[in-house]
C-alpha cells in the first residue's frame, strides 16, 4: 500500500523544508561555527569600475583594508544585449486556471517584458546609485561592497542595514534620505542615522565566493568588521530576510559596539508551533486570535510557498536557465511569497501600490547585469549544509534589546505575545495595517518611522 508512504515522504520534504531554510543555529554553537570563514573570491563582472582613494575609518589604498570608492557604469552592449535577449523569449502555453495558484501568470510576465524590452531605462538607478557614496573593501578575501551616508548630524546613530533574498541594495534606496535626514521627512534631527548598507557576499556588486563558507554566521562577522573598519564604536543593525537572519546572529555573536536589532521579518515561532508546522500537524491549543492568523499564515508558506527555497537549499547549480533567460530570472524572483507575488503583479497590471514596475526592474536588472542568479542562490545552500539545523523562524535566544515591526503582508505577521517571548529585551513592537515583505522598498515612510521610534531608547 502505498498511501502511508506518501503521506510519510510529504510530511519528511515538509520538515525538510523548513530546515533547508535553517539559518540559526543554537546559540551553544554560533559562536563555534565558521569563527574562520575564508573564502576565495572572483573578478567582478565588467559591469562597475573602482577608483582609488580613502574614507572614513580606512587604512592607505594599497593596504588590503583599504575602503576603495566604487561607481557603476554598465556597458551599453550588456543592455542592448539584456533588450535582445527579453524581445527573444520563448514563451510557453498560458496557465490552466483562472489565479495564480499554478504561479506566475502569463499575462503578468508578459506585460513586464514588454515594459522591460522597450521602455524600461537602467540608466536611472544606475545615475541614483552613483549619486551615493559606494565603496568597495575586503574583509577574509572577498570584496564587499557598500553604501555609506553619513548624517549632517553628527550625533545621529549609525546602523547596517542587511537586505535578503530576492532583493538587493535597491530595496533600501528609498530609506537612505528619510533616515539620515529626518527633519525634512517629518521627523526631528535627534532620530537621524548614519548608514551603512552592505550587499551580501555573492549578490550586486559584492565578491562571488569560489568556496563554501559565506552564511549568515560568517557575514555577521564580516559586518562587525566593516563596521569596526568604519570606526563606528556604538551602532544597531537592522534586517528582513536574510538580513533578519544576520542581524539576529549578529546578536547571539555580540561583537563589541552592537547595541540592539531591529527586524522586518522577526523569528519568534514557539517550538510547538514550528514541530507542528513541521510535521503537517493541527496547530496547537489555546493559540490567540494574532497567534492564530500567523500560524494561518505560515501554514500556507509551508505547503505552497517554499518551492523556491527547496531548490536553492538542495541544488542551486542546477538553475542555470535564470542565468541564461531575463524573463524566467524576472519570474523566479518575483514569485517570493503570495502577497507580495499578488502586490508586485498589481503594479504590473498598472495599479501600484508602493513598488513600480521600474522598482520591480531596477533589483531584476540589477541581478542580470551583475550576473548573480546562482552565486546569490549559494547562500541558502551553504546555510543549510554548513551550519547547524533549525527552523528559520525559530527562537533563537537573543539577549540584546530587540525592536520588531510586524507588517501585515509578510509571511508572518509576528504576534506580541510570541515577540515578548523571544525577545526578553524587545524594546519596540508594533503591528503595521500594510506592507509585504519587501517593506523598506514598498512602505518606506512607515518603515522609517518605524526604525525612528525603534531605536529612540538606545541613543
Amino acid at each position: 500500500m502505498k498511501q502511508p508512504e506518501d503521506r510519510s515522504r510529504r510530511r519528511f520534504l515538509k520538515a525538510s523544508s523548513m530546515l533547508g531554510m535553517a539559518v540559526a543555529f543554537s546559540p551553544g554553537t554560533i559562536g563555534e561555527a565558521f569563527t574562520d570563514s575564508k573564502s576565495k573570491t572572483t573578478k567582478k563582472e565588467n559591469t562597475m569600475t573602482q577608483t582609488t582613494g580613502t574614507h572614513r575609518g580606512s587604512e592607505q589604498t594599497g593596504d588590503k583594508t583599504a575602503i576603495r570608492p566604487f561607481h557603476v557604469k554598465v556597458p551599453e552592449t550588456e543592455l542592448t544585449e539584456l533588450r535582445r535577449r527579453v524581445k527573444a523569449t520563448k514563451w510557453p502555453e498560458r496557465e490552466q486556471v483562472t489565479d495564480d495558484s499554478q504561479g506566475v501568470q502569463l499575462d503578468t510576465i508578459q506585460k513586464l517584458a514588454r515594459y522591460w524590452g522597450t521602455e524600461y531605462d537602467w540608466r536611472k538607478v544606475e545615475a541614483r546609485l552613483n549619486a551615493l557614496p559606494n565603496f568597495i573593501t575586503n574583509i577574509d578575501g572577498l570584496d564587499i561592497h557598500f553604501i555609506h551616508v553619513r548624517s549632517k548630524h553628527e550625533n545621529a546613530l549609525p546602523m547596517i542595514v542587511t537586505h535578503g533574498w530576492p532583493g538587493s541594495i535597491i530595496e533600501q534606496l528609498k530609506i537612505i534620505e528619510p533616515l539620515t535626514n529626518p527633519a525634512a521627512h517629518g521627523g526631528s534631527a535627534a532620530d537621524a542615522f548614519h548608514l551603512v548598507i552592505p550587499s551580501l557576499p555573492g549578490y550586486g556588486f559584492s565578491g562571488k565566493p569560489t568556496a563554501p563558507g559565506w552564511n549568515p554566521v560568517s557575514i555577521a562577522k564580516a559586518w562587525a568588521t566593516l563596521m569596526q573598519r568604519l570606526g563606528y564604536t556604538k551602532y544597531v543593525a537592522q534586517g528582513g530576510d536574510w538580513g533578519n537572519a544576520i542581524s539576529e546572529v549578529m546578536a547571539l555573536q555580540q561583537p563589541p559596539g552592537l547595541l540592539g536589532i531591529h527586524t522586518n521579518m522577526a523569528a519568534t515561532v514557539p517550538p510547538d508551533v514550528s514541530k507542528a508546522l513541521a510535521v503537517g500537524g493541527p496547530p496547537p491549543a489555546g493559540l490567540a486570535p494574532d497567534e492564530k492568523h500567523a500560524w494561518d499564515q505560515l501554514d500556507d508558506f509551508y505547503k505552497n510557498g517554499l518551492g523556491y527555497a527547496l531548490e536553492m537549499n538542495n541544488r542551486p547549480q542546477t538553475l542555470y536557465g535564470i542565468a541564461d533567460s531575463p524573463v524566467g530570472l524576472a519570474a523566479w524572483m518575483i514569485d517570493h511569497d503570495i502577497r507580495s507575488y499578488r502586490m508586485i503583479a498589481r503594479a504590473i497590471d498598472g495599479k501600484p501600490e508602493g513598488l513600480t514596475p521600474d522598482d520591480i526592474l531596477d533589483n531584476v536588472t540589477l541581478y542580470w547585469l551583475t550576473n548573480t542568479a546562482i552565486s546569490s542562490a549559494r547562500l541558502y545552500w551553504d546555510t543549510r549544509h554548513n551550519l547547524p539545523a533549525g527552523g528559520f523562524f525559530d527562537v533563537r535566544g537573543i539577549k540584546i534589546p530587540v525592536a520588531v515591526s510586524a507588517f501585515a503582508e509578510e509571511i508572518y505577521q509576528a504576534p506580541k505575545s510570541w515577540a515578548e517571548k523571544a525577545y526578553p529585551k524587545l524594546i519596540h513592537y508594533n503591528r503595521l495595517p500594510k506592507g509585504t515583505h519587501f517593506a523598506a522598498w514598498e512602505q518606506p515612510q512607515a518603515f522609517s518611522e518605524e526604525l525612528r521610534a525603534s531605536f529612540r531608547s538606545l541613543r
